[in-house]
């Protein structure tokens, strides 16, 4: 997630485990082991546009990395902590505010390798958005609460709402899968294969894409709180596999393999833009949940097969766009006013 949930979350676990008189140091603590396994954002290169995307929330996150985070954290801050705590009870907090960082972004779409080595697959359990401002106001009420009060029961409340909230979107994760299933049906669809996803800062529109018979269907759902979901139906396009649709490409070559790259970091969710047969775009996500107007993809030139794909942002943030996002989420006809 943000990393000032990830920061929250951090300082919230850190709270929960001290003294009353370590409360307001444990906070500090916590919140910097939790942002601090986003440092892999940090790996990149001018030379590999795709080494970005790859080691974002990798091994940093694995759950297995865990010790090793909290113990950097600790050596960090011992020369400016070690008058007031003593090394154990550093690592302690860091240890607490470190362990949930790459749970925390398991829960949302995006996902994390949370059992590297053993495993090098992303984890995404798709129940929450990268960004929910009511997960972050749990937290952030929380901590603020422990932190003034010296009460680190605050905290662990704090952490069963945050726990109750995303029981919540698990909930609405299950309604939409299961209006994604009966739409498919209506249309005379097997399902191969099915990903239904939260749209950004909310659990009642999700976006919807499952492969049927090499083609990939996205479509909006909106699953209220109180009222009937509604399905908002949306584009298709055909699945993009490498050695079908560019088979005269070296399966060795530079672009090849970061073909291949892209399409493990989708899930496989992978197509061509129809505008731009040069552009092969993760259908995961897009500006609007019911179009495949992509956030982001990689520009091929088979021409250079030894030449790395460059990767692209594809963000709208037109005011047309963010008013049909507000319908599609208040239930409204695309066309109708926002206000």
């Amino acid at each position: 997630m943000d990393l000032l949930t990830q920061g929250l979350l951090g300082a919230t676990m850190a709270q929960s485990g001290s003294k009353q008189n370590e409360t307001r140091i444990a906070t500090g603590i916590g919140f910097f082991a939790g942002i601090i396994a986003d440092a892999d954002i940090l790996i990149q290169s001018e030379n590999d546009p795709l080494l970005n995307i790859e080691f974002h929330r990798h091994f940093t996150h694995s759950l297995f990395f865990v010790p090793f985070g909290a113990f950097i954290v600790a050596l960090l801050l011992w020369p400016f902590l070690r008058k007031r705590l003593p090394f154990a009870r550093l690592y302690l907090f860091a240890l607490l505010g470190y362990c949930l960082s790459g749970v925390l972004d398991a829960f949302t779409s995006y996902g994390t390798h949370l059992l590297w080595p053993l495993n090098d697959d992303r984890v995404a359990f798709n129940i929450i958005s990268v960004v929910d401002p009511v997960f972050t106001l749990i937290l952030l009420t929380a901590v603020a609460i422990a932190f003034k009060k010296y009460i680190g029961i605050a905290a662990r409340i704090g952490l069963l709402l945050a726990a109750v909230y995303l029981s919540f979107g698990w909930i609405q994760l299950q309604r939409a899968e299961s209006v994604t299933k009966t739409l498919a049906v209506d249309r005379g669809h097997v399902i191969d294969e099915l990903l239904v996803k939260p749209t950004l800062a909310n659990l009642v529109l999700w976006r919807s894409i499952y492969e049927s018979d090499g083609r990939l269907y996205v479509d909006a759902i909106r699953v209220g709180l109180f009222s009937a979901s509604r399905v908002y139906e949306g584009d298709s396009v055909e699945k993009f596999v490498l050695q079908r649709d560019m088979s005269e490409l070296p399966s060795t070559s530079v672009l090849a393999t970061d073909i291949k790259r892209f399409t493990k970091f989708s899930g496989g969710l992978v197509a061509i833009r129809p505008e731009q047969p040069d552009v092969l775009i993760d259908v995961r996500y897009a500006n609007l949940p019911m179009n495949l107007f992509p956030l982001w993809g990689i520009e091929m030139d088979v021409t250079q097969p030894d030449q790395h794909a460059k990767y692209s942002l594809y963000r709208d943030a037109s005011v047309e766009t963010r008013k049909k996002f507000l319908n599609l989420l208040q239930g409204k006809d695309l066309d109708e006013s926002a206000e």
